[in-house]
C-alpha cells in the first residue's frame, strides 16, 4: 500500500507549525493516496521517524518522502537522506522514494509578483525591492535565488530588485537593509522567499521596527503561505514521487 510522508521544516512557534499543518492537510485532500502523514525535521512533532512508523503501522509498504522545501539545500541533501537510510535498515520490506523540493518555478515567482502588488498597489519609480532568501551553505541556493531575481524583474518590469539572505550567504539581510536605507529611494519593499511564518518572518518584522521614524517607507510583503498555486506545486511533487 502506498503512503506519503510530508517532511516540513518545523518551528518553535505554534502558529508556524499550525500554518504548515493546515497547508499540508489541504494537499492531502488533493492526493489520492490511502495513508498520508505529516512530520517535521526539528522543533516540532511528530519527527520523521515517528511519521514513518505511523505509516508502517497503517499498512504502508511503499513510502514517498516529500520534502516541504522551496530549494535544494542542507536539509534536502543531508538531514532527510540520513533518516531515510536509517529507516530503510529498520524496515527492509518497505520501499522508499524521495521527492524533489519545489525548486525555481515561474508560477511561484508569479506569486512573489502578486505579493508585491498586494503590498504596493502604486509603486514609486525609484522603489527598491529586496528578495529575502533563507540562505544555505550550498552554492546552488545562491544560483537559484539569483535566477528568481532575474525572472522577477522580467515579470514585474521592475529594475531595482536585489537578493539578500537570512543565514549562511552574503549579502546578509541585516546588512543589506541597513545599506539600502542610505540609498536614494523613497520606498523599500521586502519580499520574503519564505513558505511559512515562524522565526525568520519575526526577525524580518523586528528588524523593520528598528528603523521606525526614518523618512522612507519600508513595506514587508506577505510570505508565500497558503496560496493555491503552492498547494498545486506541492501536489505535483507528490505525484512525481509516487509515479
Amino acid at each position: 500500500m502506498q503512503g506519503v510522508l510530508y517532511v516540513s521544516h518545523g518551528s518553535r512557534y505554534a502558529d508556524a507549525t499550525a500554518e504548515a499543518t493546515a497547508f499540508l492537510e489541504v494537499v492531502k485532500e488533493q492526493v489520492n493516496v490511502p495513508v498520508q502523514e505529516i512530520c517535521f525535521l526539528e522543533l516540532a512533532s511528530p519527527t520523521m521517524k515517528q511519521g514513518i512508523a505511523n505509516l508502517v503501522a497503517q499498512g504502508a509498504t511503499s513510502i514517498a518522502i516529500i520534502p516541504v522545501l522551496l530549494l535544494q539545500a542542507g536539509h534536502y541533501y543531508h538531514d532527510i537522506p540520513q533518516v531515510i537510510a536509517q529507516q530503510k535498515a529498520l524496515y527492509p520490506a518497505v520501499s522508499f522514494s524521495y521527492g524533489q523540493p519545489l525548486g525555481v518555478q515561474d508560477r511561484i515567482i508569479q506569486i512573489l509578483a502578486e505579493r508585491i502588488d498586494e503590498a504596493i498597489p502604486e509603486k514609486s519609480p525609484d522603489m527598491k525591492i529586496l528578495l529575502i532568501g533563507r540562505g544555505s551553505s550550498n552554492l546552488q541556493t545562491v544560483i537559484d535565488i539569483e535566477t528568481i531575481v532575474c525572472k522577477l524583474k522580467r515579470i514585474t518590469t521592475l529594475h531595482y530588485i536585489e537578493a539578500c539572505y537570512l543565514a549562511a550567504c552574503e549579502p546578509s539581510f541585516d546588512k543589506k537593509l541597513q545599506a539600502t536605507i542610505t540609498e536614494k529611494n523613497s520606498q523599500i519593499v521586502l519580499v520574503p522567499y519564505i513558505w511559512f511564518t515562524g522565526f525568520l518572518m519575526r526577525h524580518i518584522h523586528k528588524k523593520v521596527t528598528e528603523f521606525r521614524g526614518i523618512e522612507k517607507e519600508i513595506v514587508v510583503c506577505q510570505h508565500l503561505g497558503q496560496h493555491s498555486v503552492m498547494h498545486e506545486a506541492l501536489k505535483d511533487r507528490v505525484i512525481e514521487a509516487i509515479s
